[in-house]
């Protein structure tokens, strides 16, 4: 009986909420599959017409032009794949290093803007004020023409410190000649960090549990500088120099950086860093100023007080927005073309010019962009998570 009237009571399957729901995504779906098999269909069909080649089999063919920078070893003689692979590096390095130094500086300059100091908090504003308000693209043509126009020929170049050198051509200093102790070093480096990293997550759970503090800041320390320095100390301390050397008209040896590099990464770091100030300064100032009148209080001193009561809770603030920054330098490393570095972007347009197959090279830089800013996002997504406040 109850079977009965539920089948008389229940709608119409065209009527159905429940149903019409999945219904109206599948021909959702449909439709985006269907409109991008046209978009290949129809571009593939217009390639042939005009007997332009497809495919990525232009990969494996000799790239034949030179780069001027590169992580890796590379010459004209390899392959198109090489040379994508060197842009790859190139734009992760400075990418890498940028969103490091950026995020140094824009924590510092939005702690200055929050000083009791005026001059401090002056400065720190003149330089949000000024530097966010200038595009980024006239910044980088700026930080290059001072640095390659302005600066000496080699053999008239600066010499800060001794086997420094600073001219047009860029930044000589001398490097480590690779020996079979720094690999244990190395390995000594990363045992040093997940040995501080545990530290630190067991002196957090015992300050929770205890009420006590631990050094863990100073035993991490420790464990990071003074593993490498007993293998290295162990091994005899070897200790040799590459240093640059001037020959011809240019710096021999060492490792120089280019003013395009440098040009590019002040850029990013300068730019980036005023967004990052404000971020900062905005999640410092969510913060309860209870908290702070309370640490005050308990006797922690001004600096005790930002770093272990403040910081930790404007982290949930700070971090959403901060992503974003880390997406957009990562992003706007691409303006490298527009001064000479070879970045990714860089590379792939001097191979669509050679090859003609625009639609494969796009095609790869966007994937290669959507992967880094997808992981980029993930590992701070994980980060926000471990910060996040928990309920209880």
């Amino acid at each position: 009986m109850a079977t009965d009237l539920l089948q008389r009571t229940r709608p119409p399957l065209w009527r159905d909420p429940a149903t019409r729901e999945v219904l109206y995504q599948v021909l959702f779906v449909a439709l985006i599959v269907a409109l991008g098999a046209f978009l290949v269909h129809n571009t593939l069909v217009n390639l042939r017409r005009q007997n332009i080649a497809s495919g990525f089999g232009f990969l494996d063919r000799e790239a034949a032009f030179g780069i001027g920078e590169s992580l890796i070893a590379y010459s004209p003689a390899d392959t198109y794949a090489r040379a994508f692979v060197v842009g790859l590096t190139n734009t992760l390095y400075v990418a890498a290093l940028g969103i490091v130094l950026a995020t140094v500086l824009g924590t510092v300059m939005g702690i200055a803007r929050l000083s009791g100091n005026w001059l401090v908090r002056k400065l720190a504003q003149v330089y949000v004020e000024t530097f966010r308000n200038i595009p980024l693209l006239l910044q980088l043509f700026f930080w290059w023409g001072l640095l390659r126009e302005t600066g000496p020929a080699p053999r008239q170049a600066w010499q800060p410190l001794p086997d420094f050198f600073v001219s047009n051509r860029g930044i000589a200093f001398p490097t480590l000649t690779p020996q079979p102790a720094y690999h244990w070093m190395a390995l000594a480096l990363s045992i040093g960090i997940l040995a501080a990293i545990a530290v630190h997550r067991w002196a957090r759970r015992r300050q929770v549990r205890t009420g006590q503090q631990f050094p863990s800041g100073w035993v991490g320390a420790g464990l990071i500088f003074g593993l490498p320095l007993l293998v290295f100390l162990a091994a005899g301390a070897p200790l040799t120099l590459d240093r640059p050397a001037l020959k011809g008209f240019n710096f021999v040896g060492g490792h120089e950086v280019s003013p395009e590099f440098a040009a590019l990464l002040l850029g990013l770091v300068i730019y980036t860093g005023t967004f990052i100030a404000e971020i900062v300064r905005a999640g410092i100032l969510a913060v309860s100023r209870g908290q702070s009148e309370a640490a005050m209080a308990l006797g922690l001193r001004p600096g005790h007080c930002m770093r272990l009561i403040v910081l930790p809770q404007a982290l949930r603030v700070i971090v959403p927005p901060i992503t974003s920054q880390y997406l957009s330098l990562t992003k706007d490393s691409s303006l490298a073309v527009a001064i000479g570095y070879p970045d990714l972007v860089s590379i792939a347009n001097t191979t669509m010019n050679q090859t003609g197959q625009a639609v494969e090279g796009i095609a790869m830089i966007m994937a290669v962009y959507l992967a880094i800013s997808l992981l980029i996002s993930l590992f701070m997504n994980l980060y926000n998570r471990s910060v996040a406040l928990v309920e209880r």
